[in-house]
């Protein structure tokens, strides 16, 4: 596999875990809620589904495991956000602060910088897709990835389908454009508002999955590395739309592709390429603001 094909292939492997955040992130943006404990969900779905791989080869548990764990922080975020009417912003904030708190404990109890399944083969999780796999440049790229990926890729098409096609995703975006309409309607805001957290949750325990489990078998606290937030970057950016939201991720995942492939090249410095993707979050977030503030000007004037 050349540097090329090797870049492509890792753009899509970087953001599948940040894909997925933005697709289950984006269902809770259109009801009217930011949900900033992405970032904690994730890192809670990639840590039990190692723990439960520590003392247990039992696939199914571990999958059920990661994807219960994180329903559950969805209900906690749902309950004090949209029941309780919280403000999202430092709920979020302390879910994110209390699951590497959580993680750490457990890891010192156990006395380990971090957790080793060691039966775990990460080959073993590589999915060749029959046809694809044959197809010269664009199989290298596409086929070989473990089963997250391709739930991400499934899930740009399901998430239009279901906000755009579907009662449950027009009641969702009319909560999120109008909640006194909703309401005047006889829409129940809550429910619709909390199921579409849940469905974020879930998106986040498979991203954890596919980020400790799936790739390595190993988990490292803090191992999301603000991928949660870059999530909420790529929605903002593509405004709550699957297809461009899902872009942003590509491209984020390109930038963390190209640090990490340059990098072998770069000798000494080669630690100042783990910035490139965060540099760039900051740009386009900056670009998007510029250009939002100048249409609204223009609007303004006329």
């Amino acid at each position: 596999m050349n540097l090329l094909s090797r870049i492509l292939y890792d753009m899509v492997y970087h953001t599948t875990p940040i894909l997925l955040c933005v697709l289950g992130g984006l269902f809770a943006y259109k009801a009217g809620v930011l949900n900033i404990a992405l970032e904690g969900m994730m890192l809670a779905g990639s840590f039990i589904a190692v723990f439960v791989a520590l003392h247990t080869q039992n696939t199914l548990l571990i999958y059920l495991s990661a994807l219960l764990v994180c329903v559950v922080i969805g209900l906690v975020f749902a309950y004090l956000a949209v029941k309780k009417k919280g403000n999202v912003i430092i709920i979020g904030l302390a879910i994110n602060m209390l699951v590497p708190a959580i993680a750490s404990f457990i890891l010192q109890y156990m006395g380990v910088p971090n957790l080793t399944a060691k039966w775990v083969n990460p080959s073993d999780f590589r999915i060749d897709i029959p046809l694809i796999k044959d197809i010269p440049y664009l199989g290298s790229i596409l086929s070989g990835h473990p089963l997250g990926t391709y739930i991400g890729l499934l899930m740009i098409f399901v998430a239009s389908i279901v906000l755009y096609k579907t009662r449950f995703g027009i009641y969702t975006r009319v909560i999120g454009e109008s909640p006194n309409a909703a309401t005047s309607l006889g829409i129940q805001a809550n429910k619709y508002a909390t199921w579409a957290i849940l469905i974020g949750a879930l998106c986040c325990g498979v991203a954890g999955l596919n980020l400790s489990y799936e790739r390595l078998g190993i988990f490292t606290n803090g191992m999301t590395a603000g991928r949660g937030f870059i999530a909420i970057a790529a929605i903002y950016c593509g405004k709550g739309k699957p297809v461009q939201s899902a872009m942003y991720a590509l491209i984020f995942g390109l930038a963390r592709s190209l640090a990490i492939n340059l990098s072998v090249f770069a000798g000494p410095i080669s630690a100042l390429f783990d910035i490139i993707p965060y540099l760039l979050m900051v740009a386009i977030l900056a670009i998007n603001s510029a250009y939002e503030i100048r249409n609204y000007r223009i609007r303004t004037y006329w």
